[in-house]
Parts: structure tokens; C-alpha cells; sequence
């Protein structure tokens, strides 16, 4: 599944932070992630005292 910069998403889970788990945030990537950030997305908006997450696409639903 790919998403694109500034779609809402679920944190099913999150190996990066596990607090991040059941929150939902806005994807920051414009494109694909590549080898910078081990293939996983950048995902912000998270929570106020979760700062930006990376997270792998099986991690991810759509909100």
C-alpha cells in the first residue's frame, strides 16, 4: 500500500515508538521511502508529547 504526503493514518504499531500504537498522524514523505529512513514512512502529528515516528507501510492503515 503506498500513501502519499499528507494522508491520515493508524499507527497499528510502531517498532520506532510503541507509545505511537492506536494514534493516528498525517504522513510527511512526499514520495516512497528509500534507504535514509529504512524504507519506513514519516508520520507526524502523532500526539503532544509523541514527537515524528517512522513506521514501516505494515505498520499503517488508512484513517
Amino acid at each position: 500500500m503506498a500513501f502519499k504526503g499528507g494522508d491520515r493514518v493508524l499507527i497499528v504499531s510502531c517498532e520506532d515508538d510503541p507509545r505511537a500504537k492506536g494514534r493516528t498522524g498525517r504522513i510527511v514523505d512526499e514520495v516512497p521511502p528509500g534507504p535514509l529512513t529504512a524504507g519506513r514512512w514519516t508520520v507526524h502529528r502523532v500526539g503532544p508529547l509523541i514527537g515524528t515516528v517512522l513506521c514501516h507501510t505494515h505498520e499503517l492503515r488508512r484513517a
